[in-house]
């Protein structure tokens, strides 16, 4: 079952993730706004897209460009892990004003920071979510307005995947901690501990599932919640080796290997906000192996988008300045259970 009105506002557009949830919009049919904050910066693409400018701080603005969407996607994140605390929350107080008016499904991607200790290795959507630090505190937040606005007829869909990584990244550990974007891949730097699992996420696969899900809108309980198993690096070292595998076919080379810093992060936290953030973390790569349970999304879709590791990081790479342009291969995406 599809939903009959194909029209989204995508918050956040100029991102990642949200830049990808637009573009596999695009593709499957759907008129797609997106609300900028300063329109010059878009004005010479070509892409489709019906920029608004405006400001997602700014309730009005957003309820404007909200007009005649039956979904709103909330893909917008301060940039450089600043000021979450300050803008995340009246962000999405203002997307929940502009659906409740409009009569939209907020769609909200999720990520692992919500859960602490508690919520054991293996993650189902119901898992407790006690997260010891701010940022999984106000993600827990974040969900719980949702969910209270659920029980007030403000329709949502949550979809929980692990760190992104794709060709156009915006802020992630990939692009901006494992590899440098914009430059030719010399050493990877490794978050996790080795042996330490980690769950990574495709932003295309991420963007594509949510897609699907909207179409089935009238299928999902008002409050829905999805995970993605995505890509699951069981040592902490296979999305590297990966890389290094890429790399050596495009260029010949191997590049090397290595644990990341993180006593860096421990110098700059005194002086840099965003470092302080970035190490609050650590213990996701370093001692605590979360893995996603995508049993609910198999159950609704019957499969999860989902491409070979080798194709992903060659794309990642590609898309962010850090391997040669070819080609892209025509072929379709494979399907996980």
């Amino acid at each position: 079952m599809t939903t009959a009105n194909k029209t989204a506002l995508v918050l956040g557009a100029t991102g990642g993730i949200g830049g990808e949830v637009a573009r596999q919009l695009q593709r499957a049919g759907w008129q797609v706004k997106a609300l900028v904050r300063d329109r010059s910066r878009v004005a010479a693409r070509r892409d489709g897209i019906a920029w608004i400018e405006g400001d997602a701080m700014n309730a009005a603005d957003v309820l404007r460009a909200a007009q005649g969407a039956s979904a709103i996607v909330h893909a917008v994140n301060p940039p450089g892990y600043q000021r979450w605390g300050e803008l995340v929350l009246p962000m999405i107080d203002n997307t929940i004003a502009a659906a409740r008016a409009v009569g939209a499904r907020i769609v909200l991607p999720g990520t692992v920071y919500n859960f602490g200790p508690d919520a054991g290795e293996v993650l189902a959507e119901d898992a407790p979510q006690h997260p010891h630090t701010s940022k999984g505190q106000i993600r827990v937040e974040l969900e719980r307005r949702l969910q209270g606005a659920a029980a007030q007829g403000v329709r949502s869909l949550v979809v929980r995947a692990g760190d992104f990584f794709g060709p156009q990244p915006g802020n992630s550990w990939f692009s901006q901690g494992m590899v440098k974007a914009g430059k030719p891949v010399g050493t990877i730097l490794c978050p996790s501990r080795e042996g330490v699992g980690h769950t990574w996420a495709y932003l295309p696969d991420v963007a594509r599932t949510m897609v699907l899900l909207l179409e089935r809108d009238a299928t999902l309980p008002a409050f829905a919640r999805f995970h993605m198993a995505g890509h699951w690096d069981a040592n902490g070292r296979e999305l590297a080796a990966s890389v290094q595998r890429v790399v050596r076919a495009a260029t010949g080379r191997t590049p090397r290997a290595m644990g990341f810093p993180w006593f860096v992060l421990t110098l700059l936290t005194p002086v840099l906000r965003f470092a302080r953030e970035m190490r609050e973390m650590r213990d996701l790569w370093l001692s605590r192996a979360l893995r996603m349970d995508n049993a609910r999304l198999v159950a609704e879709l019957g499969f999860e988008p989902h491409t070979p590791l080798d194709e992903a990081v060659a794309a990642a790479l590609r898309g962010q300045g850090s391997l040669p342009e070819v080609p892209a291969p025509d072929r379709p995406v494979a399907q996980r259970a």
